[in-house]
């Protein structure tokens, strides 16, 4: 069994803006495979589907950005679900915009949802995709990362949404070093000017 993730935080206020990259490419997946992810359970939204017999659990953690990692170890018990066979997809500072980078362990980098799920699942092991948000320095970080963001740069931040279901395939599929290399070799700059 596989918990895919994606982080954000709920309400409309928050639907545009770079936090929520990780809702967003969780729902470009779920659409792609023709999934809502409409069920309620533990302060979170889920769906389940099986892929090649084995099931899986697409999750939007409901709570807050900064408690996501309570919903996560919420759901990881309740199926019984090790670190290893979850991935978490979040929005990342530290990352060019219109970029993706992917991890297999390492520290929360800053980020709050991340550093949430190291306190309550108790390990930096577990995988993740990280969207690149970039960082403008020029604003407060938090209202950056929760600021409001224009068409065009949204355009921008969306343009990965169009590996979601390839990667997340390629996550059920294939030993995760591949997919990492795939994933972050990827020559993105020559993607975006496409």
């Amino acid at each position: 069994m596989k918990l895919i993730v994606g982080l954000g935080n709920p309400g409309k206020e928050y639907e545009n803006t770079r936090h929520n990259a990780g809702f967003r490419f969780l729902d470009t997946f779920a659409k792609s495979k023709n999934i809502d992810i409409n069920k309620e359970k533990y302060k979170g939204l889920y769906a389940t589907y099986n892929y090649n017999g084995e099931k899986v659990i697409l999750l939007k953690p409901q709570k807050f950005m900064n408690l996501s990692g309570e919903v996560v170890k919420a759901y990881m018990d309740f199926f019984k679900i090790t670190p290893e066979d979850i991935l978490v997809i979040v929005d990342d500072l530290d990352t060019m915009i219109g970029h993706l980078k992917l991890k297999y362990k390492g520290s929360s980098g800053g980020h709050n949802g991340l550093k949430n799920i190291e306190i309550n699942i108790k390990t930096k092991e577990y995988k993740r995709v990280k969207i690149g948000i970039s960082n403008n320095m020029s604003k407060d970080k938090i209202d950056y990362v929760i600021g409001k963001v224009s068409k065009q740069e949204l355009d921008k931040l969306n343009s990965v949404n169009k590996y979601a279901e390839e990667l997340i395939d390629d996550f059920l599929t294939m030993n995760f070093d591949n997919v990492m290399n795939k994933y972050n070799s990827k020559d993105y700059d020559s993607e975006l000017s496409k």
